[in-house]
C-alpha cells in the first residue's frame, strides 16, 4: 500500500492549515497500517511529493506565497519522477518496505523553508 503525503506535512506553506493537517493524518495512517499490517504481510509506505508540474500546479508558475508573504516562483519537477518513485516503492519485495520517500525538485525551497 502506498499513501500520498506531501512535503507540506514537514514544512507547511502559509494559509494551509487544513491541507497540512490532512497530510499529517496520512502520515499517522501510514504508520498505523504499517504496524497493524505486519501480521498480514501488508507493507505500507508513503510518498511525500514536492512541486510536480501538473494541471493543478500551473497556478504556481506565477509564484507561491512564502512565510514572509512574498510570492516566489519555485522550482518544479516533471510529474513522471513521482511515477518513477511509486514504481520503485511498489517493486521491492514484501519483506522490504520503503516506509517514506520524498521526491521534489532539487532547487525547491523545502529544507530551510520559512
Amino acid at each position: 500500500m502506498i499513501n500520498t503525503g506531501s512535503v507540506s506535512a514537514h514544512a507547511p506553506r502559509p494559509d494551509s492549515a487544513a491541507y497540512t493537517a490532512t497530510k499529517h493524518g496520512v502520515t499517522g495512517l501510514t504508520k498505523s497500517i504499517s504496524l497493524d499490517g505486519r501480521k498480514y504481510d501488508i507493507a505500507c509506505g508513503q510518498i511525500d511529493i514536492g512541486n510536480a508540474y501538473t494541471e493543478l500546479s500551473q497556478r504556481m508558475s506565477k509564484g507561491v506565497k512564502q512565510a514572509n508573504g512574498e510570492l516566489v516562483v519555485e522550482a518544479m519537477m516533471d510529474v513522471s519522477q513521482v511515477a518513477n518513485s511509486v514504481v520503485y516503492m511498489a517493486s521491492v519485495p514484501l519483506d522490504t518496505n520503503v516506509q517514506f520517500i520524498t521526491v521534489m525538485a532539487t532547487k525547491m525551497p523545502f529544507v530551510g523553508r520559512g
